[in-house]
C-alpha cells in the first residue's frame, strides 16, 4: 500500500530529462532514500512531489487523492512537508517565530507550548530567542527541520538534511527520524551513504532521471548497475 506514490513522472527541460517517466511509492511510515551522483534528477523529482515544478507527463497520488495538479501550498495543507537542499529560514526572526510561523498553520491552541516542544525535539530549545540568521549553517538545517515537523506532515521530504551537521548532531537526527514512524512517513535525499545504509528500510537510485534500481540497502550496495553509477564499487 502506497501512501505518496508517482507514475511515469516527467519532465525536461529542452532536450535534458531531468525525471523521465519515473515511477516511486513510498509506504506509510516508512524511510525511503532517494540517491544518484549529481544531475541525476533528484531535486526536480522531489520539485514535481512538492508542486513547485509543474508535471508534463504522468500522475500523483496522495492516500489515493490525484494531486498532480495541486499546487505547492495545497499539498501542504494536504500533509507533505519540504525541508529545502539550501537553507530556508527567516533570517531576521528569532529561531522561536520561525517554528510557530508553522505552528500556526495547523492551528494549534498552545502555541508556545507548541513551538518549545517543536525545538526540544531537533535541541534548539536554548536558541528559542536567538536571530535565526545568527545560527550555525547546521543549526540552521536543524530548525528547517523543527519547522517541517511543525506542520505534523504525513509526508516529510529532507533533501541533504546532514549536511553541516555534526557527529553527535547526525546520530540525534537518525534517533529523530526513526521515532517518526507511523504517523509521518520520510523521503531522504542524502549523499551521506552511512546515513542513507543506516536509516533507510528503501533506496531508489536514480540515474539521468531514471529509476536505476530500488531495494533495500543491502540489495542497493550489492547492485552492480548501481556501483558501477554511483558507490564507486
Amino acid at each position: 500500500m502506497s501512501l505518496l506514490s508517482a507514475r511515469g513522472l516527467t519532465r525536461h527541460f529542452g532536450g535534458l530529462r531531468a525525471v523521465d517517466g519515473v515511477d516511486f511509492d513510498l509506504a506509510p511510515g516508512e524511510i525511503h532514500a532517494l540517491i544518484g551522483p549529481n544531475g541525476a534528477g533528484k531535486t526536480t523529482f522531489v520539485g514535481l512531489l512538492c508542486g513547485r515544478v509543474p508535471v508534463q507527463v504522468g500522475a500523483i497520488r496522495l492516500d489515493g487523492r490525484d494531486i498532480t495538479r495541486l499546487p505547492a501550498h495545497r499539498r501542504v495543507r494536504a500533509g507533505i512537508a519540504y525541508t529545502f537542499q539550501i537553507t530556508s529560514v527567516f533570517a531576521r526572526l528569532t529561531v522561536f517565530d520561525n517554528v510557530a510561523l508553522a505552528v500556526q498553520a495547523r492551528g494549534e491552541a498552545d502555541l508556545g507550548g507548541a513551538v518549545m516542544a517543536g525545538l526540544a525535539r531537533v535541541g534548539l530549545d536554548p536558541l528559542a530567542g536567538q536571530p535565526a540568521g545568527t545560527l550555525s549553517y547546521g543549526h540552521q538545517r536543524l530548525l528547517e527541520l523543527a519547522m517541517g515537523l511543525a506542520l505534523a506532515p504525513r509526508v516529510l521530504i529532507l533533501d541533504e538534511p546532514t549536511q553541516g551537521l555534526a557527529a553527535v548532531e547526525i546520530q540525534g537526527f537518525k534517533a529523530l527520524v526513526r521515532g517518526l514512524a507511523p504517523a509521518t512517513a520520510v523521503l531522504l535525499i542524502e549523499h551521506n551513504m552511512d546515513v542513507v545504509m543506516d536509516l533507510a528500510h528503501r533506496v531508489t537510485v536514480l540515474e539521468a532521471g531514471r529509476v536505476l534500481a530500488t531495494g533495500t540497502p543491502a540489495a542497493i550496495r550489492a547492485d552492480r548497475a548501481v556501483q558501477a553509477a554511483y558507490l564507486g564499487g
